[in-house]
């Protein structure tokens, strides 16, 4: 697509045209091509003398035609200045955070993605970057955790497993009343910019495991940080191509062309568990459940532990597997799973108990997902 046109388009039309007409001057491809080369071959000294990193190409690690077209696609979706494409979910997060240092000081939300704690504790431990826990509720409780030392605040919404909503603009209008260069970052990854788009709202930067929703198929690990203004843009750029957890050109045309159904994997995701929780709402066995509205992510507490792991031995639809955002639909029990690493005090105090499960709600037909989650429930 004519980029000089994409805010004309709604995002169906962007991401079913992502990659078209990018083939050079001929326009002739309409798929983005992979280009596998390691290398590009320059002219003469003269081309490197002007080179141009955003025109030319020199070494896949900087840049390749098709990362740089799933790149500017990103950009686009989440309406920033920049996108970096990256092998995983914790490459982007890595990325986002080089630019802290010793003394800096992070107010996290209480409830995230296990590795994203384990990470901060690694950063705390060996980097002495400090870090601040805020339940995601009330502002001012917020506002009192600011230092003059403190660079960002760092949330996810809805949060991963308790699906705790968070207010970006809120968040956003706050932190920077009380201190412009305070940034704000949020983890996309449940919602994708089909739901939200926290740059809109004030923030920063944006993060994914484009493992997840993104790809939406379960064949693929990489990670998305999108920037808003042409400072981080810059920092990051220089961080991105120094450090080297760039996308492969072959995960970057497979990302692309999964986000071209992205609008309507999302929508059949919704549709899906609203239906499913429908029939959990139902459920005997079923004492609690969490569930925002809208995407695939639910979790729930079984009233008996005991029956965990029949049920799990007993699903024949439904896959007992970590990850989440693909076809398939899959269950996790974060206890023992994805927030193992956690403190048990903490754990329980977050309410990841041995009770609770993750279901990330896939595309099969929802009768046959219901029907599967009653019989492995039965007793």
């Amino acid at each position: 697509m004519d980029k000089r046109n994409q805010d004309r388009f709604a995002v169906e039309t962007i991401l079913a045209q992502a990659g078209n007409r990018n083939d050079g001057d001929s326009r002739e491809s309409i798929s983005t091509p992979i280009y596998l080369s390691s290398n590009y071959r320059h002219k003469d000294l003269d081309d490197i003398r002007n080179f141009d990193e955003h025109k030319q190409y020199s070494y896949s690690r900087l840049e390749t035609p098709t990362r740089k077209v799933l790149s500017e696609t990103l950009a686009t979706l989440e309406h920033g200045t920049q996108a970096f494409a990256l092998s995983s979910g914790m490459a982007a997060i890595q990325l986002a955070f080089s630019l802290f240092k010793t003394g800096d000081h992070i107010v996290t939300l209480d409830d995230l993605y296990g590795g994203t704690f384990r990470y901060f504790d690694q950063l705390d431990e060996q980097y002495g970057i400090r870090f601040s826990k805020w339940n995601g509720k009330k502002l001012d409780e917020l506002h009192d955790l600011l230092r003059p030392e403190t660079r960002a605040v760092w949330i996810e919404t809805p949060s991963n497993p308790t699906m705790k909503e968070v207010d970006i603009a809120a968040v956003a209008d706050m932190v920077h009343a009380v201190n412009p260069k305070i940034l704000v970052m949020v983890d996309n990854t449940f919602y994708t910019p089909i739901y939200q788009l926290p740059l809109t709202q004030g923030a920063d930067i944006v993060v994914h495991s484009a493992t997840k929703y993104l790809s939406g198929h379960n064949d693929l690990l990489g990670g998305v940080v999108v920037v808003r203004g042409q400072g981080l843009s810059e920092k990051l750029s220089f961080n991105y191509k120094t450090t080297g957890a760039t996308l492969a050109s072959f995960d970057s045309w497979l990302l692309l062309r999964s986000l071209k159904t992205l609008p309507l994997r999302m929508r059949e995701h919704t549709a899906n568990a609203q239906k499913v929780v429908s029939y959990l709402k139902r459920e005997t066995q079923v004492e609690k459940i969490m569930y925002p509205g809208k995407g695939g992510m639910v979790s729930f507490y079984v009233r008996d532990e005991d029956i965990i792991d029949k049920m799990f031995k007993r699903l024949r639809v439904v896959s007992f597997a970590e990850s989440l955002g693909g076809v398939e639909s899959l269950l996790t029990i974060p206890y023992i799973q994805t927030h193992r690493d956690m403190e048990e005090a903490e754990r329980l105090r977050l309410g990841i108990t041995p009770k609770l499960l993750r279901l990330s709600v896939g595309l099969e037909n929802a009768v046959d997902l219901i029907a599967d989650l009653k019989q492995a429930l039965a007793q």
